[in-house]
């Protein structure tokens, strides 16, 4: 989902794991990664990678240099995924959504949808994405991002499920009426918060 959801393999299990981390309910501790998409893995060199940030008016285009230009921040923190893993710890490079949309000078609205490479779409509030440690992802664990994991930019929003934190990202457009995504479409929650569980609509 977010890509997050895996197209050969149907479903994840795995072998829940004792933790004395902060486990939203529902969720399993593993080591791994799983590697989970809504399609097929996109392959964007960084040197060609652009994320264009609008409001449908004011729109600002960015390219790897001009993004790292604002300025990369380390964060470490804990992903849950959907599919009822969470991994535990994880280190991140990227800049923080809040400085893309502020430099990118769009209108303060309240809803956002997320686009990637490969025509995958979510929405988030922008709430999320400002007031949290929402970033626009370029490096995991000090290194470049594996294309299986969203390189070479993915969208993180870590205290929302990982279909929220957009693989493969390719554009953010703030908007005044919030617009489902992929997921949301198919009947997953339209915020996705781990612990309160909100996996489905109606959660």
């Amino acid at each position: 989902m977010g890509g997050e959801r895996q197209m050969v393999t149907r479903g994840f299990t795995g072998r829940p794991r004792r933790t004395e981390g902060p486990v939203p309910p529902g969720q399993f501790v593993t080591s791994d990664f799983p590697v989970l998409t809504a399609g097929p893995t996109q392959h964007v060199p960084a040197r060609a990678w652009e994320l264009v940030v609008t409001d449908g008016i004011t729109e600002k285009t960015y390219a790897w240099a001009s993004l790292h230009d604002l300025g990369v921040v380390d964060l470490t923190t804990d992903i849950h995924c959907v599919t009822h893993w969470s991994k535990l710890g994880t280190t991140w490079q990227g800049v923080p959504v809040a400085t893309v949309l502020e430099d990118a000078g769009v209108a303060d609205e309240p809803y956002a949808l997320v686009s990637s490479y490969g025509g995958y779409t979510t929405n988030v509030p922008v709430e999320d994405l400002v007031d949290r440690d929402a970033m626009v992802a370029v490096g995991y664990e000090g290194g470049p991002i594996p294309a299986e994991h969203g390189g070479p930019v993915r969208l993180l929003v870590p205290h929302l499920y990982l279909w929220k934190s957009a693989k493969w990202l390719r554009g953010i457009r703030v908007m005044p009426e919030d617009e489902l995504g992929f997921w949301e479409n198919a009947g997953y929650h339209h915020r996705g918060d781990p612990f309160l569980e909100q996996r489905y609509y109606g959660d």
